[in-house]
């Protein structure tokens, strides 16, 4: 069955830096376009960045020239380098293939002084 690993959340100053990483299995990583989504307290899960099987890639507004999203599909991992960061990127991050309804069980990330 597919299943997701996030990891490499964790508590940071504003403007600083995170690598999350996507350890992805039970389906064919390399043919599908993954994403990564987040949900803060209170608000609905939204989508954060995607990259295609043929690497291409697209950005929410909020997050467009600070994060990087990016992939090796020999490893079935994705990665999302987030610098810049904000108090309001305060939220749980997921992984999620744009194909299969099955999520990880997400990796926090806490943007604090």
């Amino acid at each position: 069955q597919v299943q997701l690993v996030e990891s490499g959340g964790g508590l940071v100053q504003p403007g600083g830096s995170l690598r999350l990483s996507c350890a992805a299995s039970g389906f064919t990583f390399s043919i599908n376009t993954m994403g990564w989504y987040r949900q803060a307290p209170g608000k609905q899960r939204e989508l954060v960045a995607f990259i295609t099987s043929g690497g291409n890639t697209h950005y929410a507004d909020s997050v467009k020239g600070r994060f990087t999203i990016s992939r090796d599909n020999a490893k079935n991992t994705m990665y999302l380098q987030m610098n810049s960061l904000k108090p309001e990127d305060t939220a749980v991050y997921y992984c999620k293939s744009l194909t299969y309804n099955s999520w990880g069980q997400g990796t926090q990330v806490t943007v604090s002084s």
